[in-house]
């Protein structure tokens, strides 16, 4: 089977001027887009980047995200996206912890590169994109134009379980994990796409979502394999999405359920002309039925496919299709599920204690077997045994249950990660954070119902001495990206704890989850 890069190649060669992205004012084809990452390839190269490297990138979506991605890895090498959101402590830690020997900055997030250049151990390019003397880096065109795509070197034979791209999700821990994913877990799950996404040769497909997150950057690699046409949001603009998509006749896009929430509250998209659409899928938080009958009044020519998946199975292992999004409809309660397996996927639930498979209808962790299944996590393999089992199942530290007809339910986190906006937030994380503060003696951290959404994280704290709501979540603000840090906190004088000193977060989750039909929003 071709690597990703390969596949590039070809498209380029059957159809070279189709125009393979829109990004702005800019269109690119496919001969031109093969020739850039041809380019980008040979400028890694001479960089000193080779096979197994990694490269490092920090930006909001463009096309030179899109060109890097596949320039590393026609040497073999491997795109490594950062959140742009996170603080610059977290993104130093990425940067060194992928040991990435070229950095590539946004132009709106120079003053990140300023703040962590003395701490990049293992760097030794760092390029901005759209740069300028002022700032001492080195232009981003100005490198690129420097080399000839003809000396890009490797080939594009490389071995297909080579790492594609490396996504870093936090861990329980606190610390952020690289998650490998490579080209054989992306070429297991794209060919789907033409089969239940219905894509064809006609297709606009709009890359909404970051292309740090899975969702975004598989979404960008999708457009390739299916060698058609994709338009890059610049960043998740509610308003600047709709205008887009009238400018562009967008077939196919995926957004999170808190733009299809701005869209109902936003008068100005209501004027944008979305008749194109044809599929829109939803997924990376929980979806409520208001919104989802909003939407689906708001777009009546519109399929609708949920998606449920992790980054660690290069994204969606489920999805709901369009024929069970009938809200009044005979099977209604399908539309609370994240749907039915992929057909490369199995799905098991288990007993998280023992392992064993539970009965039909119990609530249990959900375990997934499927070519998707990353490769492991980056120079973490207690944590990569730990989560791939012996026998090819992944633990996805969620839990719920199958019903008689393969419908998958989520019920809650075996972990406690939230989820806020689309967004995954690891309350240890935030709870390591507080316990700086010099007043804080324990805390909590957990994911209560929010309106907008969905759910947002609040501090349950124990103080030596009385500290101000305020202060405890600017002191997180100033060392956490903003949307993790807590939006309230309340002060107790004890944390519930069982024997063995493990909190109980369910205890403490569960006065401001009553009423609700999951524990998640």
């Amino acid at each position: 089977m071709p690597s990703l890069t390969e596949v590039l190649r070809e498209r380029a060669q059957s159809h070279p001027d189709r125009i393979a992205f829109h990004a702005g004012d800019l269109s690119i084809t496919y001969r031109d887009f093969d020739r850039r990452a041809d380019r980008a390839a040979a400028a890694l190269t001479a960089a000193g980047v080779g096979r197994g490297d990694r490269v490092a990138m920090l930006d909001k979506n463009s096309l030179e995200y899109a060109e890097q991605l596949f320039g590393a890895a026609r040497i073999g090498a491997a795109q490594v996206p950062i959140n742009y959101r996170l603080a610059p402590d977290e993104v130093a830690y990425i940067v060194n912890n992928a040991q990435a020997k070229v950095f590539i900055v946004g132009p709106d997030f120079v003053p990140i590169l300023d703040a962590i250049a003395g701490k990049l151990e293992h760097t030794k390019h760092t390029i901005v994109i759209d740069g300028g003397a002022e700032h001492g880096y080195q232009d981003y065109a100005s490198w690129m134009d420097a080399h000839d795509p003809s000396e890009a070197g490797g080939g594009d034979a490389h071995d297909t379980s080579d790492v594609f791209v490396q996504l870093y999700s936090s861990g329980t821990t606190g610390l952020p994990k690289g998650v490998m994913l490579t080209h054989d877990n992306f070429l297991s799950v794209l060919p789907l796409t033409r089969d239940v996404w219905d894509i064809d040769d006609e297709t606009m497909l709009m890359v909404a979502m970051p292309m740090y997150h899975v969702a975004g950057n598989a979404l960008t690699t999708c457009v390739i394999f299916d060698g058609i046409t994709g338009v890059i949001a610049r960043e998740p603009d509610p308003l600047a999405i709709a205008q887009a998509i009238e400018r562009h006749k967008v077939t196919h896009i995926f957004l999170v359920p808190v733009l299809l929430q701005f869209w109902q509250l936003m008068p100005e998209v209501a004027e944008a002309d979305m008749s194109s659409l044809k599929i829109l899928l939803y997924g990376a938080s929980p979806i409520s039925d208001d919104v989802l009958r909003g939407a689906m009044a708001m777009l009546p020519g519109t399929r609708f496919l949920q998606v449920y998946g992790l980054t660690e199975t290069t994204g969606a292992i489920t999805y709901l299709p369009a024929e069970d999004h009938v809200p009044d409809g005979p099977n209604a309660h399908r539309l609370r599920s994240a749907g039915i397996a992929n057909p490369s996927v199995e799905l098991k639930i288990v007993d998280p204690a023992t392992m064993d498979e539970v009965a039909l209808g119990e609530v249990g962790e959900i375990l997934c077997r499927t070519p998707q299944n990353m490769k492991g996590y980056w120079a973490m393999p207690d944590a990569t045994t730990a989560a791939l089992l012996p026998d090819g199942w992944f633990r996805t530290g969620d839990a719920g249950y199958l019903d008689a007809d393969g419908y998958l339910y989520i019920h809650d986190r075996v972990k406690d990660m939230i989820i806020s906006g689309g967004e995954n937030i690891y309350p240890a994380e935030v709870e390591n954070a507080l316990m700086n503060h010099p007043q804080v003696t324990d805390c909590a951290v957990i994911g209560v119902p929010d309106e907008k959404w969905g759910e947002t994280p609040k501090a349950i704290v124990v103080l030596a001495e009385d500290v101000s709501e305020r202060e405890l979540i600017d002191w997180c603000r100033e060392r956490l990206a903003h949307f993790k840090c807590p939006t309230s906190v309340e002060r107790r004088d004890a944390i519930p704890r069982n024997p063995t000193g493990k909190m109980l977060k369910r205890e403490l989750r569960a006065p401001y989850w009553e009423g609700q039909e999951r524990s998640v929003h």
